[in-house]
């Protein structure tokens, strides 16, 4: 038995996927809030994507990857002081310093306050580096996978997709406390400040 069709019949369906694609192709794709004038790389101006944080808001939850390849979610407002550390790669002399002095200084601040440094180095990179430096008392995550916390912090840089350097802490009540984003890549953050504001927080009720 054949079976015929009118013309309407494939028409009307063809006109209605044309319909549909064309409403699509038409959907405005939201561009990255992109920020300028705030970090050089040396002497070249650097663009940021993301809104940023500020002090005062509350800080935003992330994800990244572990250096045993898990998932780790930070959830903040869990009663602990958090120094996040945000820097290129460990694999460069000035992180290597910063997360070295975050280390040595995560040894002495107590079960209150808590540092993590993150970065776009792979997740195995990060442990054999933590391996060869001794780096016991802070945790380092990778956001290669997600870019959860370049998205949220407002760090990832347009030139080269890593991590602008910039430390946050984060009180007990996940509100951020203090925010530093250092103008040249190339300098270490300000740690006398850094420290101070997780004190302060740490000593809150």
């Amino acid at each position: 038995m054949h079976r015929t069709f009118s013309k309407g019949a494939i028409v009307a369906p063809l006109a209605l996927l044309l319909l549909l694609v064309g409403g699509c192709a038409q959907t405005p794709v939201a561009k990255p809030i992109e920020r300028t004038g705030l970090v050089t790389m040396g002497a070249a101006p650097i663009t940021l994507l993301g809104k940023g944080v500020h002090v005062g808001e509350a800080a935003p939850a992330f994800k990244a990857v572990a250096n045993n390849m898990t998932v780790f979610h930070f959830t903040p407002g869990d009663g602990k002081v958090w120094i996040l550390s945000s820097v290129p790669s460990l694999d460069t002399p000035v992180c290597s310093l910063e997360t070295r002095h975050f280390n040595e200084v995560a040894s002495k601040m107590g079960a209150d306050v808590g540092i993590i440094t993150i970065s776009m180095d792979l997740p195995f990179a990060q442990k054999q580096w933590c391996g060869a430096k001794g780096i016991k008392h802070i945790k380092t995550v990778s956001d290669y996978r997600f870019h959860s916390f370049a998205k949220a912090y407002g760090v990832l840089m347009k030139q080269n997709g890593l991590l602008a350097r910039q430390v946050v802490v984060v009180g007990k009540t996940g509100t951020i406390v203090y925010m530093q984003l250092v103008s040249n890549i190339a300098h270490q953050p300000d740690y006398a400040l850094v420290l101070a504001a997780a004190r302060k927080a740490a000593a809150a009720p």
